[in-house]
């Protein structure tokens, strides 16, 4: 039976693979078509998965098959952040409503979370 941090280190993989995909779009499907602005938050998104995709890898593999409570609160903290901060930074570079950059804190707080964790 696999633990929930080895689903952890496989998620990761996913979303790592994501922020390949993602970079790569940024860069050439998207070049023509967003203003310098938009592509720098693009940037700073696809960034910003990619150093908590490998924290996420991190914590999967230094907790190992701990029990401690502070792996699984990283853990999940991180996955959080990238989909709220990483996910709200890529909906405002693709013109979603301003609104939406109300959510982009939050992750950032989910990263301090799993990074205190």
């Amino acid at each position: 039976m696999r633990s929930s941090l080895d689903r952890f280190a496989a998620v990761a993989a996913i979303l790592g693979a994501a922020a390949v995909a993602l970079g790569a779009f940024g860069a050439h499907a998207l070049r023509d078509t967003l203003d310098a602005n938009s592509m720098q938050v693009w940037h700073t998104a696809v960034e910003y998965q990619f150093w908590h995709v490998l924290a996420l890898l991190a914590v999967a593999t230094l907790a190992g098959d701990s029990k401690a409570l502070a792996w699984r609160i990283a853990a999940i903290a991180f996955v959080a952040g990238i989909v709220a901060f990483c996910g709200s930074l890529y909906a405002l570079a693709l013109g979603a409503p301003h609104n939406i950059g109300a959510i982009t804190p939050l992750g950032g707080l989910c990263f301090i979370v799993g990074w205190l964790s």
